[in-house]
């Protein structure tokens, strides 16, 4: 299954979000920032990556449906979504 590119604008720009966010987590562990600060923004980053995850494979899955796309199996998508889970 091959995904779309344009149809994950939204995905690519949340992740490219999730990246400067855990770039700012590294910045504040190297900074001695306070525990609670950095446990906060690393929690934003694992919400944003799993919302991309989310949001992928719920395209996988209406391409599957829509195309009549048969290279993933409905034991294969389940796999896939409940590795985010």
């Amino acid at each position: 299954m091959q995904l779309d590119a344009t149809e994950l604008t939204p995905v690519i720009n949340r992740l490219k979000r999730a990246q400067g966010q855990l770039a700012a987590v590294t910045r504040m562990i190297e900074e001695g920032r306070d525990c609670k600060d950095i446990v906060t923004q690393l929690a934003a980053v694992s919400k944003a990556l799993d919302r991309a995850g989310f949001a992928i494979i719920a395209s996988g899955l209406e391409q599957c449906i829509s195309r009549e796309d048969t290279s993933l199996d409905r034991k294969e998508l389940e796999k896939l979504f409940l590795s985010l889970a």
